[in-house]
């Protein structure tokens, strides 16, 4: 099929009429050909035309429209520093072009929250010192979603295209002559090859090497959020004697923790793992109609966004039903003992790795060592799981800002687990745990 370039739509945001630029080119930043800019009539009424109708026949999408980071308004001055360090971060890196499409990425750049399709969106940021003029291409009929976003004040174009047109090669268009562009770590294969097509010849990596070195270090007000997840999440487990008793099955618990997770404070509940009795050596295990019985030691697992996108992720270990045996408490203390040890071994200069190690060292000399079988964390922030990641091998110095689960586990295969996790930002002289719940062995 023939592909087919849509002519550059440029229009301002505020009511996206006829932009008022007078009609920019880029004759500069796009060689010798670059693309038409076509405006609608002055009169023609708003340059997003949906004919009126609120239904959505054959076509339209049916999920999520474009909308903003709900709950928390980003300062236009900090996400242009966020735009101006990534372009920095990408020549850094000798990367010429970023693609960013939906994701916790753009959410991150630009305070936008939408979901990605079939439909390319995506925010095209040339690194510093390239002259592509940074742009988000948009649908035509999703464009007026991006209404409320202070992208005229943040220097970014509006470009859009049609069903039957083709965005990739629009893409092209603005990219000018990159030789290695980075696109998103979450893009559709349908994106990232469509892309290829139309910039043959130019290598493709990932952004996620360039965005990760400015979303692992939170500023101040992103610290705030994952405190307040915090807070949230241990609301749920000051309420576990509600839920967790002999005689209910995993998956009767977890839904009324996940009731309990939205009742204090989270949009939805992202992941709740019950895992009871033998249950509790699968790190992982979910939810299953197994029937707690009285003695099981319960690993609980839970957490999920707050209203900025920001995320929770916190876990308790519990005997229910009566006091554990003496190896259960054995054992448990230390696991403490290891995260404990963990946790004092966060500040700034210090290597990721040798968090893990201070974790490790205390299960491996207890002769636990096979049975802590994953890293001892992973960054939190957007995404539940995102760098850095406290695992042996990553020699990453850790620096204020940082945040990240603490969480070492023992797991003994066929009888129980346990596990015990806290949120642990670092701070300018050592590390702050964001949870405060008892982290002892709690008996309900």
């Amino acid at each position: 099929m023939r592909r087919r370039r849509p002519a550059l739509q440029l229009f301002s945001l505020f009511g996206l009429g006829p932009a008022a630029d007078g009609g920019v080119t880029f004759e500069a930043a796009l060689g010798d050909h670059p693309p038409t800019i076509a405006r609608p009539p002055a009169d023609s009424g708003p340059a997003v035309d949906l004919a009126g109708a609120p239904a959505r026949p054959g076509g339209c999408r049916a999920d999520r429209p474009v909308r903003k980071l709900a709950g928390m308004t980003v300062p236009v001055d900090l996400l242009a520093e966020r735009l101006r360090r990534a372009a920095e971060e990408a020549a850094r890196q000798n990367v010429d072009l970023l693609v960013v499409t939906p994701g916790t990425d753009l959410r991150y750049l630009l305070g936008l929250d939408t979901s990605t399709h079939e439909r390319l969106t995506c925010l095209v940021l040339a690194a510093a010192g390239h002259r592509a003029p940074p742009a988000i291409v948009v649908p035509r009929l999703e464009a007026p979603g991006l209404a409320e976003l202070p992208l005229d004040k943040l220097g970014i174009e509006v470009v859009t295209w049609t069903d039957g047109e083709d965005p990739y090669l629009l893409v092209s268009d603005l990219a000018g002559v990159p030789r290695r562009v980075a696109v998103a770590d979450t893009m559709p294969a349908l994106h990232v090859l469509g892309l290829r097509d139309a910039l043959p010849g130019v290598a493709q990596t990932l952004a996620g090497g360039v965005l990760a070195e400015l979303r692992m270090r939170k500023d101040a007000a992103e610290v705030a959020e994952l405190r307040t997840a915090a807070e949230a999440i241990d609301r749920v487990h000051a309420r576990m004697g509600e839920f967790l008793r002999p005689g209910r099955t995993e998956a009767q618990v977890g839904a009324d923790i996940a009731d309990a997770i939205v009742a204090e404070g989270h949009t939805d509940a992202a992941f709740v793992i019950v895992g009871s009795g033998p249950n509790g050596a699968s790190p992982h295990h979910d939810l299953s109609d197994r029937v707690i019985q009285p003695g099981d030691v319960v690993v609980i697992d839970i957490g999920g966004p707050v209203d900025t996108g920001y995320n929770s992720d916190c876990t308790r270990t519990y005997a229910v039903g009566g006091q554990p045996g003496e190896d259960v408490l054995r054992t448990y203390a230390v696991l403490q003992e290891a995260q404990e040890a963990a946790c004092r071994a966060v500040r700034p200069g210090v290597s990721a790795e040798s968090v893990d190690a201070a974790a490790r060292q205390v299960i491996a000399a207890a002769g636990f060592g096979e049975q802590f079988v994953h890293r001892t964390g992973h960054g939190i922030g957007l995404d539940v799981h995102e760098a850095p990641y406290i695992v042996g091998g990553n020699e990453l110095e850790l620096a204020p800002g940082m945040a990240f689960s603490v969480e070492p586990g023992i797991y003994l295969d066929g009888r129980w687990g346990a596990r015990i996790e806290d949120i642990v930002v670092v701070t300018e002289h050592g590390g702050e745990r964001l949870n405060g719940r008892p982290r002892d062995l709690v008996v309900l």
